[in-house]
Order: C-alpha cells, then sequence, then structure tokens
C-alpha cells in the first residue's frame, strides 16, 4: 500500500492526511476483493523498516491503528470480514496490541474474507521466527523440509499469495512475504495507493489471468513437442 505520503504532498497537506485515505482505500479494496470471490488478502500496513521514519510520523500511524478499529471494525465484522495481524507484536504499545486482539476476537467466525495485516514484519523476521520456533519445538535439522517450515511461519493458515500488488510506482519487493511469493504474479502499478480503485483492482486482475503459471514446469504440448525435436 505504497504512496500514501507522496500522495498527500500532492495535495500539500501532511504525511498523515495521505496515511488516512489509505486507510478508506483499504476498506474499499476489501469489499471489492471479496466480491470478487477472494477468500485471502494479505496488506503491508507496516514494515520492521518503517520505524526509521520521522518520529512524528511513526506515532501519527499507531494512533491511525486505534481510530481505525474504532471507526471500521463494526462495519468490517458486519461485512464477514475476518482480521488476523503477522508480525513481531513486541515492539508496538500494550495498547496497540490490545485493540488486535480485540479486531481478532471480534472478527474471528467471519468467513467472507480474510484479511491478513502486515504490521511491523519483514519477510526476513518471518523466516528467521520460523527456524526459531521449529528449533524450540525440537525439530531435528534432518527434518527441517520446506513443508515442515512452512508450518511455522506467521502465515501459515493461508495459501502462498496467487498475486503480488504494488502501488507507487515502486518495483521491488521490499522484504514483504519473501518466502510466500516464491511463485506469485508480480503486478506493479505507479498508481498512488489513496487512488486505488477497483478499476485498477479489475486491471491487475485481468493482467494476471494472462500468465502462465507453470510453477517451475513446462506445458504439455511443449514438453511433446520437445520430446519428439530430440527424437528426430
Amino acid at each position: 500500500m505504497d504512496g500514501n505520503g507522496r500522495w498527500a504532498k500532492k495535495r500539500f497537506m501532511p504525511r498523515i492526511f495521505g496515511h488516512k485515505h489509505g486507510v478508506d482505500a483499504l476498506v474499499h479494496t476489501i469489499n471489492a476483493c471479496a466480491n470478487r470471490g477472494v477468500e485471502h488478502l494479505t496488506v503491508f500496513a507496516f514494515s520492521s523498516e518503517n520505524w526509521k521514519r520521522p518520529e512524528e510520523e511513526v506515532s501519527g500511524l499507531m494512533g491511525l491503528v486505534l481510530s481505525a478499529m474504532t471507526r471500521y471494525l463494526t462495519k468490517i465484522a458486519g461485512d464477514g470480514v475476518r482480521v488476523r495481524i503477522i508480525g513481531d507484536r513486541g515492539a508496538v504499545s500494550q495498547t496497540v496490541r490490545n485493540a488486535w486482539e480485540r479486531a481478532e476476537a471480534t472478527t474471528a467466525h467471519n468467513t467472507r474474507i480474510t484479511v491478513w495485516v502486515a504490521f511491523n514484519y519483514g519477510g526476513r523476521w518471518d523466516i528467521v521466527q520460523a527456524c526459531q520456533r521449529a528449533i524450540a519445538d525440537g525439530v531435528p535439522a534432518t527434518e527441517l523440509s520446506e513443508d515442515t517450515l512452512s508450518r511455522y511461519m506467521a502465515q501459515r493458515e493461508a495459501p502462498d499469495p496467487d498475486l503480488f500488488i504494488r502501488t507507487g510506482g515502486e518495483v521491488r519487493i521490499s522484504n514483504f512475504l519473501l518466502w510466500q511469493v516464491a511463485y506469485s504474479e508480480l503486478h506493479f502499478t505507479d498508481c498512488l495507493w489513496p487512488d486505488f480503485d477497483e478499476v485498477e483492482l479489475d486491471r491487475a486482475f485481468k493482467i494476471y489471468a494472462t500468465r502462465d503459471r507453470r510453477f517451475g514446469g513446462v506445458k504439455p504440448e511443449a514438453a511433446v513437442l520437445a520430446g519428439s525435436s530430440d527424437a528426430a
């Protein structure tokens, strides 16, 4: 969800103004995804590197978490949305953690769509914490397979994402779901996050539908042709 600050700057407003409008865009996108049959949506709300931002902005983001819970939780719960938080909770205040726990508990039984909010999250952190938990559980090194480690990842209850969308014109993954996006289709757009709407979402889905996903394999017909060529 990139571009909130630049969106605000273009309007000569403080960066937090863009983040507030970014929350509105998120709520609209959640419902748009649910209406299109998406079962899992993961959003990168605050990375483990975002602590480097100005203290005023970080403080404003923490306050925005609390206000967003107050403003939207009842609506989200009523819309059948299940909320899950992934990330290192140790660095945030108890007040913020309490808000997260309330959101998770309130929406725990909803099944329309699960929204995973990555907050104080980093892909490298996720892999390290998964290894640490596996070691703590006594998993022998010889038994530490990809499937085993996947069960210790922060998002272990969700399938790997099919589509990775990044707004704001940045063309990189930036430490997001590094383990999980190994075979995701990547879509980058110049659209700033507060402007992201159903038109942009459908454009991303349309492009995704044209992708040829082989997961490291080849098409059956290509394999046949290759076999014929080798035989000749």
